[in-house]
């Protein structure tokens, strides 16, 4: 004896994750009840009918808002997706049921130790966020959604590395973090996976490239203060040449700009003056009185 159900059809409407609507046909696959399972189930019913009401401690189950149940009566997935969040109805010795929770899980990706694009030994690990999407496919097409994951996680992350050079993974890490998002999410949708953020948590050098690094750094610093200490000196004497083309233009002006040197010195009180002596004497005695006495002196050796 077949119990033979018939193909059947549904047609919606569902929202989208960006936010849009699309039209869906979904058909429902037959399939025939064999003679024993139909006996199965026949015996079951029964069973649960002479056991009442203590069987029924057995035919109801609840499940919470975060979680859904996934239904397989002698093997098959039943129809009608997953049950819950509520309480539903199984039948004992037929039907089996499996737990789904879809809140969002996280889980750190252990260091991996990666060769970059311009061959530099990096370590970098991640943390992975992501959740159950779809109940169905994460129980019937693939045995363990979780450690699948994990490992598509750490060699993506190593697949990653390899195409950046070592400027970038240390500049540019969400960047990285997004690909590595956009990469699992692709290759996790079959199962009914959704990853929702992946972050770099930290990026290990070794230490012999840690100190060239280091020197580098320290070089191009000193460098660079050696040319703003050589631009300040440049702007000084700029500022030193107007200066002394202003108090050029005015005789009186360096008088009281000689004044000013001896009252910041006698502020001091210091017991040593030191009065400069202005350069024009000097060449007063240069330009003027210079050839009378080279004169003199010829004359007198004569």
């Amino acid at each position: 004896m077949k119990v033979v159900r018939a193909k059947s059809m549904n047609a919606g409407m569902k929202r989208t994750d960006s936010g849009g609507f699309e039209c869906y046909l979904e058909y429902e696959k037959s399939f025939t009840m064999g003679c024993i399972e139909y006996v199965a189930t026949i015996g079951s019913v029964l069973l649960m009918i002479m056991t009442l009401p203590f069987s029924l401690f057995w035919c109801f189950k609840i499940v919470q808002e975060y979680e859904r149940a996934v239904i397989f009566r002698l093997g098959r997935l039943k129809q009608g997706g997953a049950r819950g969040p509520g309480m539903f109805f199984i039948v004992p010795c037929v039907d089996s049921y499996c737990k789904v929770d879809l809140r969002t899980v996280s889980f750190d990706v252990p260091p991996q130790e990666a060769l970059t694009k311009d061959s530099v030994t990096v370590t970098v690990d991640a943390v992975v966020y992501y959740r159950i999407q779809d109940p169905l496919n994460a129980v019937v097409k693939v045995a363990n959604y979780s450690n699948s994951t994990r490992l598509l996680a750490m060699t993506t992350l190593r697949n990653i590395l390899g195409t950046r050079n070592l400027a970038e993974i240390l500049s540019d890490r969400e960047a990285i973090s997004h690909a590595m998002q956009s990469s699992l999410d692709v290759a996790t949708d079959p199962w009914g996976v959704k990853v929702e953020r992946v972050e770099i948590k930290d990026v290990s050098l070794p230490q012999q490239l840690q100190r060239a690094m280091a020197a580098e750094a320290e070089a191009t610093r000193e460098a660079r203060a050696k040319v703003i200490a050589a631009e300040g000196e440049m702007r000084a004497s700029r500022a030193l040449k107007e200066a002394s083309d202003v108090i050029n233009e005015s005789p009186a002006a360096l008088q009281l700009r000689y004044l000013q040197t001896l009252n910041n010195i006698s502020a001091e009180k210091n017991s040593t003056i030191i009065f400069p002596l202005p350069i024009d004497i000097l060449s007063y005695f240069v330009n003027n009185r210079g050839p009378k006495v080279l004169t003199q002196l010829k004359l007198y050796k004569t």
